[in-house]
């Protein structure tokens, strides 16, 4: 559930004030370095070509973009790439890509991917553009293939097929339950090969995204890439690394999802993490008045799964809406609050209504994780996280694995556990027809200058471990953040905004050991 990152721009105001005050300052950091690799054979076209700057409205896919790509000082451009790495010479994919200039000289661009998979790249530098203006780079988003504005598109629901999904309650763990929730998966796979086009499914993973994030590189004009990547971001720059480890000028990792674990592996650290942060929210809450789990944190799993099983029966109403809250869509109120403390708040609140039979703001929780617009449409990026996913190697096609992954799961996270036992039913990934292009590995990155990776002891979504062994891997400098949040950079924490500018333009690491204290809000 690395999911993409919705930030205030101004949160962004401490890296920019370092950035411009240092920008006269000498470099440190390792000395001057050959050119970046040659251009790969049958790719000169790609990295030849020049992007077309022209304004950002034809690339909005929404009114929030419409109304935020009409800003001036963005420009955008459609970057080519092949389809298929394999045959260069066949079918294209357009990379949309969107830039804000520096108003000083240039270091050069600095490239951002705020997560996902599926998060788009032009929406998250336009959030934040605001506040870098005016620093040393040229701050660039781009949605990767198949994201956002990039054609071809991933697309396998509508936005009908979106609310039956969520408001499925089905937990039938029986032989014809599972076989019932397969037919599903059949049924969403096809379409997502109807409405995408299999091809495009084929090529949809991070090892693609890499290789056109190094043409984007080159068509920017950058002889070394300055990336800043969240949660799934970090993959995107660890494959990076490891294929153009000597294209890279600076890397900040944050938020690292593990590369070395297996589907598996991976979500049960992932639902451990969330547990962890579901009872630092309990125990945030037993403190206060009228808390809806009680006042006994050791209570609080049992009190949420007591209010919240009734939900797979008898969903709750919401007044003013014609759809009820579901218990599926309840547990997702719950992931969604705890990226961060500062939701915990409007959590209670919802679990308190709940309890007087109300479902309104648990599901509008609900509806901002899924990014549900107000005219009741969806974006792609939730069915484009689970195809790259898929791609990307976490896929389980063994009914057996699929129940084992279920019985551990809940065991880590017992306030996610609906009762109803455990299920080894297939998800939409198991009927795909892709063949995995990436595998769970330790990275090998050999050339790679030195990268900084933040991790954050509380991080639901990207457990902190996984931060420190990316760290190892790359040879990069870990900073660690004590705290309970998803990511830590670019969220007005001055401790690690400071770290952050200070490698980004000078390319000074900090010490060893260096850790940051965040407290809640």
């Amino acid at each position: 559930m690395a999911r993409r990152r919705h930030r205030v721009a101004a949160a962004l105001a401490v890296l920019t004030g370092l950035a411009v005050t240092s920008c006269a300052a000498p470099a440190a950091g390792p000395p001057a370095e050959p050119g970046p690799a040659p251009v790969p054979p049958g790719l000169e076209r790609f990295y030849g070509q020049r992007l077309a700057w022209g304004p950002c409205a034809p690339l909005a896919t929404n009114a929030d973009d419409r109304a935020l790509f009409e800003d001036p000082a963005f420009d955008c451009a459609r970057l080519e790439v092949p389809l298929d790495y394999a045959a260069p010479g066949g079918r294209t994919a357009q990379v949309a890509v969107l830039r804000n200039r520096a108003d000083q000289p240039a270091i050069g661009s600095l490239v951002l991917n705020p997560g996902g998979p599926g998060g788009s790249g032009t929406s998250f530098a336009a959030g934040m553009s605001g506040a870098l203006g005016g620093g040393p780079f040229d701050v660039v988003g781009f949605d990767p293939r198949g994201v956002g504005a990039s054609t071809p598109r991933i697309d396998c629901l509508s936005d009908a097929e979106w609310d039956a999904e969520r408001a499925d309650a089905d937990h039938d763990t029986s032989p014809a339950g599972v076989a019932r929730a397969e037919d599903r998966s059949r049924r969403e796979a096809a379409n997502c090969v109807r409405r995408s086009g299999a091809d495009v499914l084929a090529h949809a993973g991070t090892r693609e995204v890499a290789r056109d994030l190094d043409i984007l590189r080159a068509a920017l004009g950058d002889r070394r890439l300055t990336y800043l990547g969240f949660s799934y971001g970090t993959r995107i720059g660890a494959e990076y690394a490891e294929r153009f480890p000597g294209n890279v000028r600076a890397m900040v990792l944050d938020g690292a999802v593990d590369p070395t674990e297996n589907a598996v592996d991976s979500s049960v650290a992932q639902m451990a993490g969330f547990q962890q942060a579901f009872d630092a929210f309990a125990a945030d809450c037993v403190r206060r008045p009228s808390c809806p789990l009680g006042t006994d944190p050791a209570r609080a799993t049992a009190e949420f799964q007591a209010l919240t099983r009734p939900l797979i029966d008898r969903p709750a109403p919401v007044p003013g809406d014609t759809r009820t809250l579901s218990y599926s869509d309840a547990l997702t109120a719950v992931f969604a609050a705890m990226y961060g403390s500062h939701a915990w708040p409007e959590l209670s609140t919802g679990l308190a209504q709940l309890r007087a039979g109300d479902g309104a703001t648990l599901l509008r929780l609900a509806d901002q994780y899924y990014g549900r617009r107000p005219d009741g449409t969806y974006p792609d990026d939730m069915e484009a996280l689970q195809v790259v996913n898929c791609a990307d190697g976490d896929r389980i096609t063994d009914r057996t694995v699929a129940a084992e992954l279920s019985r551990r799961a809940t065991a880590a996270a017992p306030f996610a556990d609906a009762g109803r036992g455990t299920s080894g039913a297939l998800d939409t990934c198991a009927f795909l027809p892709i063949t995995p292009t990436g595998v769970a590995h330790l990275p090998h990155a050999p050339g790679l200058p030195p990268t900084l990776v933040i991790s954050t002891t509380g991080d639901p979504a990207t457990p902190y471990r996984a931060g420190v062994r990316l760290a190892e891997a790359l040879h990069a400098r870990l900073l660690t953040v004590e705290g309970a949040q998803h990511t830590a950079a670019a969220e007005g924490h001055p401790c690690v905004d400071d770290v952050v500018a200070d490698y980004l333009v000078h390319l000074t690491l900090p010490p060893e050991g260096a850790r940051c204290a965040l407290t809640r809000p």
